[in-house]
């Protein structure tokens, strides 16, 4: 008898899961709306506690693991540490009793270099506010920029004070990048939280325009360095970075001196329009800046691309160590012929000689002697005395060395303060006097106006053909808010305390307040010579609140360390930079 045989349990339990799928559906349904939304509740709470529990339990065996490599290697790495003028206790104790462990930043390259442990230095005090009277005033003033440029210009570059508009150079938010560090060290907490929260949602350098590589170096690249170094708040080294890799196209020349003008979005850079060269104080103030970048991320190339413009530039031939003020990118050599000055187009050349070889802990040799011949230069070539008073100026030499011309522009004025750092850090002693004489001389390019407000130029009387030392011609009679005189006040003052400095600096302080404040914040002047017609211009440039509000506050603290000249190094635009040992 045949047989058929079937196997049903398959179906069977097919069947009863249809039906136990019908019946759960069908009590669901059955359910009120607001008993289904006591489920949901009830899943939801279980799911995030699970999630917690579990990740809690993840981040405390990341950080035991964390606390036993910082603690396993401290050997190690106490043997490899280098450029970092912190005491290493303090970084293993930050470390290793709920500091922050650095981490690198995102988008920032860093070498492979188990012999180098690059770390920031730390802030050797709280920057807590004003401590007198004059520094509350500087901050009062401050405080009245800012809020007209945050009501009329905010992102933009530069407040037009009585228009109530705004100027736009290079749309990268200059005024708050170049302000940010002089926020912090007033201590101004709330203006310091408007600011970073700008910079970190919307500064971005997708911005197709071209921009000077001095300018936006020295003011963009110096203030976000200044500020990551003041805070090490990562984001700050990371814009730095982004900043740093599109400006490199500018050293693509021939002779590897830098182009002027480069365009951030499209990378590629060129001379100026109205000239084939570039100026020299220009590719030659961008180097602490760039040096600094290589330090803090431990990548050489932005070292090795400004390194490279100092070593040309040391082996071109000078006059008594003088440089002219135009050189062409493609060649390499000054332009014949060139005017020789410590001010436009010259100034900086020289602060950044001393400010390199302290800024590497005294270690270049070169820049050290390149800087003391020259000013040598300067007081074989340059330094006069007026008549009928003898006030020592710095003049002007024309057609390539040949002319004197006795023109000092107001930018000259910042010479006595890198002077006087020059003889603190061992330099030769006369240099000192020769600073003195000259803070003397800048002085009374302000306190011979009615304003008690220098001019952009003065010419100094030589050949006794009036009784007057010192005359500004009409068009040389504006001023616009510059920082250089009131830099070398809080530098020779740090080094001699003579409070005459802040005296002197508490009067110019007074005619900016006079003439130059106007209702939304303060502008620059067509006239310092007319105090009843001063010809405003509508123009608050950044370096107003990054310079000059900053070092009359710095020059009327009580506290001689409040920026410690022996563990900062100043930028031509006030951001403070590490001093590294090596």
């Amino acid at each position: 008898m045949d047989h058929v045989t079937l196997d049903v349990s398959g179906g069977s339990e097919n069947i009863h899961d249809k039906r136990r799928s019908k019946s759960l559906k069908r009590h669901w349904n059955e359910l009120s709306k607001c008993q289904r939304n006591c489920i949901y509740t009830v899943v939801i709470v279980l799911t995030l506690t699970v999630f917690y529990l579990v990740s809690t339990e993840s981040d405390k065996t990341q950080l035991s693991s964390m606390t036993e490599i910082v603690s396993d290697s401290r050997k190690e790495v106490l043997s490899n540490i280098r450029n970092d003028p912190r005491d290493v206790d303090t970084i293993f104790n930050e470390m290793e009793h709920g500091g922050q462990v650095l981490e690198e930043p995102a988008g920032v390259e860093i070498e492979n270099n188990r012999n180098q442990v690059l770390l920031p230095p730390k802030i050797l005090k709280k920057f807590t506010g004003p401590t007198t009277p004059r520094q509350e005033a500087v901050v009062k003033a401050f405080k009245h920029a800012w809020q007209g440029y945050k009501q009329f210009a905010w992102g933009h570059d530069h407040l037009k004070p009585i228009t109530e508009g705004y100027n736009d150079w290079f749309g990268l938010g200059l005024t708050i990048i170049d302000s940010i560090d002089t926020i912090y060290i007033m201590g101004l907490t709330k203006e310091y939280n408007e600011a970073r929260d700008w910079v970190e949602k919307h500064l971005h350098f997708d911005v197709n325009r071209d921009v000077n590589l001095f300018e936006v170096t020295i003011r963009v690249l110096g203030g976000l360095l200044s500020i990551y170094h003041l805070t090490q708040d990562k984001m700050f080294l990371t814009k730095a970075v982004d900043l740093a890799d599109r400006l490199l196209p500018s050293f693509e020349s021939e002779s590897g001196i830098p182009y002027s003008d480069v365009n951030l979005f499209t990378r590629k850079a060129h001379a100026p329009k109205w000239s084939p060269d570039s100026s020299t104080s220009e590719v030659t103030t961008i180097q602490l800046e760039f040096r600094d970048l290589s330090r803090a991320t431990g990548n050489p190339k932005y070292e090795n691309v400004v390194s490279k413009v100092s070593q040309h530039i040391h082996t071109l031939e000078k006059k008594d160590g003088l440089v002219p003020i135009f050189i062409n990118a493609n060649t390499g050599q000054f332009r014949s012929y060139a005017t020789i000055t410590l001010g436009a187009r010259g100034d900086s050349y020289y602060e950044y000689l001393l400010k390199q070889w302290l800024q590497t802990g005294k270690t270049i040799d070169y820049l050290r002697d390149d800087y003391v011949t020259s000013i040598t230069g300067v007081e074989k070539n340059l330094v006069r005395r007026t008549v009928p008073n003898g006030f020592l100026f710095i003049g002007e030499l024309l057609v390539g060395g040949k002319d004197f011309k006795p023109k000092m522009d107001h930018l000259t004025c910042y010479l006595p303060g890198t002077l006087a750092l020059g003889v603190h850090n061992g330099l030769p002693d006369s240099h000192m006097k020769l600073a003195e004489e000259l803070l003397t001389t800048c002085y009374q390019t302000y306190a011979q106006q009615p304003t008690f407000l220098a001019p952009e130029i003065t010419y100094f009387n030589i050949q006794g053909e009036n009784s007057n030392d010192i005359y500004v011609k009409n068009n040389d009679a504006h001023n616009l808010l510059r920082p250089e005189y009131i830099e070398s006040l809080w530098y020779v003052y740090q080094f001699t305390s003579n409070k005459t400095y802040q005296d002197w600096g508490w009067q110019i302080f007074q005619g900016f307040e006079n003439y130059t404040k106007v209702k939304n914040g303060y502008t620059s002047i067509g006239n310092v010579k007319n105090p009843l017609n001063v010809r405003p211009k509508d123009m608050m440039e950044s370096f107003f609140l990054s310079e000059t509000l900053k070092y009359l506050y710095l020059l009327f603290s009580d506290d001689p360390k409040l920026l410690d000249l022996d563990t900062y190094v100043i930028n031509s635009e006030a951001h403070p930079l590490p001093i590294y040992t090596s």
